[in-house]
């Protein structure tokens, strides 16, 4: 099969986009439009398909970011095709999250990326499949597991990496001793992604068993009983060392987190009916608006924005909130209220400094200065998650039990997201088969015009040009299709 480099990014404009500070909140279709600008504007940043399928930036992201992020930008835009419906980003989608320098064995354990993976990393690529398997989102390739599958086999590395000789429990944040940066240390981020992917697996299989479930209140009892999950203020603190047998917590709150432990709680009451797990939601709700939300009400990092500290990491966390925030209110609607009056001046803050770059829609990272600061992918994953999530009002919850089924066709009608109904442009249906070959990568420098049908066209940077109505599926053309 015949791997194709993407134009560059600034071969091929949108034309006719929304601007995102043009949002309107009250506008289903502004939504989506500005949603598909920002989307489109946080792929200018991706190249991962672009390079050897044997290499490991293959469906990663650049530096500085790690390849967690791109764990989290997989998550990000299977949000965006649920809520938008648009599927122009699913092929790179499902190219990333099956490459062999990304899965490994399965597992998302690559030797390529052993120098850097943590156990928070298994997190990120372990929600963005577990979100693919409970939204039937395709896997085509026979070979491979099922999504669920594959978050089992996550869930089970995390089980095995329960560590009760220090501090009675709990998982490091690191895994190999190679990275002792991190084999001292029991941080939030790990333990409540295992809590998180614990309880929403617990839903995706219809609670067949108690495993799960008693997983995760197993974690959450640890996490509180160490004082990194605060019982009294439901605040959610950065982690512990072992060298001091996790006593005395690092006082360092991050968004992140809170919105990690929050959707797992939600997903519980969900589950269980368990009104304790209902006012654990509502408590880290309620914590989340009182320290992440300035009193406009809207997101901000306190650890480090105010001070201007914020690393590439911390610029990608209100994102994280941001999606789980939406997804609580998706799973517990008499949340939505609470949810909304947080996040309606969020997204419109966010949207309203994407004015940044050449083109004037790159967004910024301090939403509540009302002004650009700089462009990161970051600051855009962060925008696109607190925009789109606008869409969760009318969008289905995640499939569970029995309606969580293996489908392997992956076919996709593009749609125009700029359009007034969004209806689907073209009759033809794009397939996605098979993996790339481990070839060489050519290039193109076809311009793809607005009658196209687009078969055979890269698009910018691995992500569909949404200007034109036939456009293709982003990253089928690198899937071979030609």
């Amino acid at each position: 099969m015949k791997f194709m480099r993407s134009l560059s990014a600034a071969t091929v404009a949108v034309s006719g986009a929304t601007a995102p500070n043009a949002l309107k909140v009250t506008s289903q279709i502004s939504i989506r439009n500005v949603a598909a600008t920002i989307a489109y504007e946080t792929m200018v940043y991706y190249k991962g398909n672009t390079t050897d399928p044997t290499s490991r930036e293959f469906g990663n992201v650049q530096k500085p970011y790690y390849w967690w992020v791109a764990g989290a930008l997989w998550g990000a835009l299977l949000d965006y095709y649920h809520y938008t419906s648009d599927p122009s980003y699913n092929g790179v989608i499902i190219q990333a999250l099956l490459a062999p320098t990304n899965l490994g064995a399965d597992n998302y354990q690559p030797p390529e990326h052993a120098d850097e993976e943590g156990n928070d990393d298994l997190f990120f690529w372990g929600s963005a499949v577990l979100s693919a398997a409970e939204r039937n989102f395709p896997q085509p390739n026979s070979e491979l597991p099922s999504w669920l599958d594959i978050s089992d086999n996550i869930f089970n590395e995390l089980v095995g990496r329960w560590d009760t000789q220090h501090c009675g429990g709990g998982l490091f944040w690191q895994i190999s001793p190679d990275n002792p940066n991190g084999m001292t240390y029991k941080n939030s981020v790990s333990n409540g992604g295992f809590f998180q992917l614990s309880a929403r697996l617990a839903r995706a299989t219809g609670n067949k068993n108690d495993t799960y479930l008693n997983w995760a209140e197993k974690i959450w009892d640890w996490t509180a009983e160490m004082g990194i999950l605060d019982n009294s203020t439901y605040r959610v603190y950065d982690g512990a060392s072992i060298d001091t047998n996790c006593k005395g917590v690092t006082q360092k709150s991050f968004s992140y987190t809170t919105g990690i432990f929050l959707y797992g709680a939600a997903v519980m009451t969900n589950v269980t009916g368990d009104e304790k797990w209902l006012q654990r939601t509502q408590k880290l709700l309620d914590q989340a608006g009182a320290h992440f939300f300035t009193d406009d009400k809207i997101m901000y990092e306190p650890a480090c924005e105010p001070k201007k500290t914020c690393n590439y990491d911390m610029i990608t966390f209100k994102g994280y909130l941001s999606r789980f925030m939406w997804q609580t209110a998706l799973m517990l609607p008499s949340l939505r209220d609470k949810v909304d009056s947080l996040m309606i001046p969020t997204a419109q803050a966010a949207s309203s400094i994407c004015t940044g770059g050449k083109d004037g829609r790159q967004c910024g990272m301090k939403w509540y200065t009302g002004s650009f600061d700089y462009a990161t992918l970051g600051g855009q994953m962060g925008a696109l998650e607190a925009v789109q999530g606008l869409l969760s009002h009318g969008s289905a919850a995640p499939l569970e039990g029995n309606d969580i089924e293996w489908v392997k066709k992956a076919s996709f009608k593009p749609i125009d997201p700029y359009s007034e109904i969004a209806s689907t442009q073209t009759s033809s249906t794009v397939v996605v088969t098979s993996t790339p070959s481990p070839t060489t990568t050519t290039s193109t420098t076809a311009k793809p015009s607005s009658t196209t049908k687009h078969k055979n066209v890269a698009t910018p940077t691995g992500c569909a040009d949404n200007k034109f109505a036939g456009v293709v599926v982003a990253g089928l053309v690198a899937w071979g299709m030609t």
